[in-house]
């Protein structure tokens, strides 16, 4: 029998937000942390990308808080990147709509005008990210000593970051009587030790799968030597029928050279990384939501945080370092109960970063040929192979 969102405690308006927003139906993790988060446990939440994390701290904080206090902030939630931020923001406003609470988002980047002013005329809840948060505490701007819920988002990303001595700090400047609620992608050791201080008898919540994958993503791994990946990645842009495509890279020099290839090919394209000015980030973001780009190349500063309803594809130029990453890259397509693809370029000297992700995930990712692509070599296939689906000869661009 299905749970339903009235069922785990919300009130009236918070449901209202939720009949606004189309949601049906809790998600796992949102059916075991609202109860327990409405209850006043700490919690430890580990979830997959995608599966409506945000919504498990938003909706009960929300609901806690109640009515709007304009003395101090009574809730901190704290995320590595700017784009998270803006992410957790907009999805508070949304599930707060008939809650009269006001949102105020700190992050750096950008100027001190608008943050302030939010600040100056009362903070319900502050997203932040760590370095602006701590920079306006300085300046005496923040003040975190009636902060009821402290939420930490992404907690692994932040440690992979080196945010541990700026997040220790943040929560040690919050009261030691307080809800603090950690969400993270991984339990591992080090968000254990950071959970032994800064959480009391906290309630273990993990919401993944085995696979740890998405079920709705279909995902496959296309060997070629590292010069052809530029060849193959428009080779399969060319071949495949998408609405809007993710690719991924390591470095911001790889994502400037594939925006101009892309844009050779008469694709709409924009790029996100972080040597682009906060205000183009928001334009390639916003661009890429409303349709206007088909298709966005970014580094991993997008991998977490970004919820954009219809990309149908995710492509890793590179085999993500971390196995980690290659979940949350993927996750990006197939949200919301809808299907996606996601393609992965692999290397010969990419194996140990591919070996160290089928781990994680427990099984082999199918390889594939891509049909009528001229490769110089033939790839390195395992015995999980199979071909693409036949087409037209793609031709290999000349350089």
């Amino acid at each position: 029998m299905s749970c339903s969102f009235s069922d785990l405690g919300l009130n009236e308006s918070i449901l209202r937000a939720l009949e606004t927003c189309g949601y049906k139906e809790p998600t796992p993790i949102q059916e075991q942390a609202i109860p327990l988060i409405l209850q006043g446990r700490d919690i430890i939440g580990a979830a997959q990308t995608g599966t409506g994390k945000t919504a498990a701290f938003a909706l009960p904080t929300l609901q806690r808080l109640a009515a709007h206090n304009p003395d101090h902030p009574r809730a901190l939630v704290l995320v590595p990147t700017r784009e998270l931020a803006i992410q957790v923001e907009e999805n508070f406003k949304r599930y707060g709509e008939f809650a009269a609470l006001n949102i105020v988002l700190l992050y750096g980047g950008v100027g001190y005008h608008q943050q302030l002013h939010g600040l100056k005329h009362g903070a319900d809840v502050v997203v932040a990210t760590p370095g602006r948060l701590l920079d306006l505490h300085e300046r005496r701007h923040v003040n975190l000593s009636q902060i009821e819920v402290l939420i930490l988002d992404e907690v692994d990303r932040m440690l992979d970051m080196g945010f541990i001595e700026d997040v220790s700090r943040i929560i040690n400047l919050c009261p030691k009587e307080r809800q603090t609620l950690l969400f993270s992608a991984t339990v591992e050791k080090s968000i254990l030790n950071i959970a032994k201080w800064a959480l009391r008898e906290p309630q273990i919540i993990d919401a993944r799968s085995g696979a740890t994958a998405a079920e709705t993503v279909a995902h496959y791994v296309y060997p070629v030597e590292s010069y052809q990946k530029y060849d193959l990645l428009l080779a399969i842009l060319n071949k495949i029928n998408f609405k809007s495509v993710l690719v991924f890279t390591r470095t911001k020099r790889d994502a400037d050279r594939i925006t101009e290839w892309v844009e050779s090919t008469k694709n709409s394209v924009a790029t996100l990384h972080a040597d682009r000015s906060q205000n183009e980030r928001a334009e390639a973001l916003a661009g890429f939501k409303s349709g206007k780009y088909q298709v966005l190349v970014a580094t991993d500063i997008a991998a977490r945080g970004l919820d954009v309803r219809g990309i149908t594809h995710v492509i890793n130029y590179n085999v993500p370092e971390h196995a980690e990453d290659y979940v949350h890259r993927i996750g990006r397509t197939g949200r919301a109960s809808e299907e996606g693809e996601a393609f992965t370029l692999f290397s010969p000297d990419e194996l140990l970063y591919l070996q160290a992700i089928e781990r994680l995930l427990g099984k082999s990712i199918e390889r594939r040929k891509l049909e009528g692509f001229k490769y110089r070599f033939e790839p390195m296939m395992g015995a999980n192979t199979t071909g693409a689906s036949a087409g037209p000869v793609i031709r290999r661009r000349n350089r």
